[in-house]
């Protein structure tokens, strides 16, 4: 690998004949792929790692999820190998604001990760951020990537973060991404509930809060919507189940046990996810729309945290999954496209969960492999 920061990625524009850039010069498979073909995916989650397609220049103040997705996908497929653990590391790390003193992680300010360099701004002459635009989402992705690699997130500023994250929760429960001029919805409360969880620490939440706003996400149909009464989304839906989870509220396995006792309505919900399975063996987000190949995370994984994922149809699921798999590796959100990172890395999650040969195992609950999910208390 060059000498260069990882996932500090270098673009590579492809031309037609007359010099104007070229989507791509590849084309879908005409079939499927008969089986998971994990070395594609390998080489394809390898060559993301060391040189990012130009399509990517639009995503570049999220830098740090394109990062997570890359180096988590690596890792689900047993292949960290790849990975430069301590630079990737220090990488990471350079993208926590601090605070210059205290008494600022209470002004309203949050002193978590930037997505990227573009909203990082220079520090003044004591090397302090003074323009702060830490990220809910960008700090879940980079503890996670900490995470992955095996560094000690004992030795991260965590105060700064679970201090300065309350000032983004919101009287209602929910919780704004960043301190300024944002929407609020269940995927920052789920992004809130997985990092105090990975931090070992629930100082930055009012859990009572948050449960309360997740319970009033859910709609007359079982699902939950990302704000109360929007419409039942399968990643709203995932963001709300996830978070009682990860907080405690809701047991394991639920299907199992005593459902009566439940916070949540867990017929109807159960109901809600089964009929998102189509006809074509994928997994739709809502009522009405077309089988995705993400949705059999945000689907599924709701399922594996319930109990349910037993009564799917695995063998359907599996094929249909494999009509989005491409031949130079990854996955498409739609069968026979050109693959994607986002729904390449679901589309290796969704793998995990069917227990896919070659793959890590994945803790549903954060979406990522982890090696000791009982040292968590995830199990």
């Amino acid at each position: 690998m060059a000498t260069r920061d990882p996932l500090d990625f270098d673009v590579v524009i492809e031309e037609d004949e007359d010099g104007t850039p070229s989507p791509s010069s590849m084309s879908p498979p005409s079939f499927p792929l008969p089986n998971f073909d994990r070395d594609r995916h390998v080489a394809f989650f390898e060559m993301l790692y060391n040189l990012m397609p130009y399509h990517y220049q639009s995503q570049e103040i999220n830098r740090l999820t394109l990062a997570f997705f890359t180096i988590s996908g690596l890792h689900l497929l047993q292949a960290l190998d790849r990975v430069d653990k301590d630079r990737v590391a220090n990488w990471v790390l350079s993208f926590q604001a601090h605070p210059r003193s205290r008494a600022e992680l209470k002004n309203g300010q949050f002193y978590g990760f930037h997505g990227s360099r573009t909203s990082q701004f220079p520090p003044d002459e004591n090397g302090v951020s003074v323009h702060n635009a830490g990220h809910l989402a960008s700090t879940y992705c980079a503890l996670a990537i900490l995470k992955t690699v095996g560094f000690n997130l004992l030795n991260i500023d965590k105060e700064s973060i679970l201090i300065s994250m309350r000032n983004l929760q919101q009287p209602d429960g929910s919780f704004m991404p960043v301190h300024v001029g944002a929407e609020t919805d269940l995927r920052f409360v789920y992004c809130a509930a997985a990092i105090c969880f990975m931090l070992e620490d629930w100082g930055g939440v009012d859990r009572e809060k948050a449960k309360d706003y997740i319970l009033n996400c859910q709609s007359y149909d079982g699902g939950f919507g990302l704000m109360p009464g929007l419409e039942s989304h399968g990643g709203g839906t995932y963001c709300a189940v996830a978070s009682l989870r990860l907080m405690g509220y809701i047991e394991d396995d639920l299907l199992s046990k005593n459902a009566t006792t439940s916070i949540i309505n867990l017929p109807l919900l159960l109901d809600w996810c089964m009929q998102r399975q189509a006809v074509d063996g994928g997994f739709q987000g809502r009522a009405n729309k077309y089988s995705d190949t993400c949705y059999a995370f945000w689907i599924g994984a709701v399922l594996k945290i319930l109990g349910g994922y037993k009564l799917i149809d695995k063998i359907a699921l599996r094929r249909f999954l494999l009509t989005c798999q491409s031949e130079i590796g990854g996955f498409s959100k739609y069968p026979r496209e050109l693959p994607d990172l986002y729904h390449s890395y679901y589309g290796f999650t969704a793998f995990s969960l069917l227990e896919e040969p070659g793959l890590n195992p994945l803790c549903a609950e954060l979406g990522m492999s982890m090696t000791d999910l009982a040292a968590l208390g995830i199990l």
